[in-house]
């Protein structure tokens, strides 16, 4: 072999090539794996700058055009869940939703409240007719309090303790079994 073949050629050949191709199929096929098996809809605790500090103030118009505001209900538990009536993941939570608000609506001690994000009122209206849920739902047309709770998309839910104080964020679909873990962590605990 000349100096002027060995030149001709790339470095490495049409091994490495080979070698290269297995690793990124390799790395390709384990995130897929990973993302395929991953629950999409499932909620998780992230953080907030609102945690630890009194929630903001949040009222509004419901869909039904009662007043409501958070201030008003201190002393109990404010779940306070951002859903639109396209998301899926916020159809996933609904009936989550719904079993937590049966089961703390006759002893009073926690309340939940949505907000609208991204959202029309007529088709929130339309989504709750379908699917029920008795908790008081504000229209928030222009995002104004998804901005002051710095929601990136929805379902998120904020928990809000007897003090106002803010103690957990989620991301994704929550369970009843979710919201009430934070509460009783949180009564164990003590304020």
């Amino acid at each position: 072999m000349s100096a002027d073949d060995a030149l001709d050629r790339p470095a490495g050949g049409a091994r490495t090539a080979v070698v290269a191709s297995a690793v990124v199929a390799v790395v390709v096929v384990l995130l897929v794996a990973v993302l395929a098996t991953r629950d999409p809809s499932s909620a998780r605790a992230i953080q907030s700058p609102l945690i630890g500090k009194v929630a903001p103030t949040t009222e509004g118009t419901t869909l039904d055009g009662e007043e409501v505001s958070v201030s008003d209900l201190r002393g109990r538990w404010v779940m306070l869940n951002f859903f639109a009536s396209w998301c899926v993941p916020c159809q996933t939570e609904h009936p989550q939703l719904a079993a937590f608000h049966a089961a703390h609506e006759a002893a009073g001690d926690a309340v939940l409240v949505g907000v609208t994000f991204d959202d029309r009122a007529e088709d929130a209206r339309a989504f709750f007719e379908r699917n029920g849920g008795g908790w008081p739902v504000i229209d928030d047309p222009d995002n104004s309090l998804g901005v002051a709770y710095g929601v990136a998309q929805v379902p998120e839910t904020f928990v809000i303790a007897p003090s106002g104080i803010v103690v957990q964020r989620f991301a994704g679909a929550v369970t009843r079994a979710d919201l009430e873990a934070v509460m009783a962590a949180y009564e164990e605990a003590g304020p």
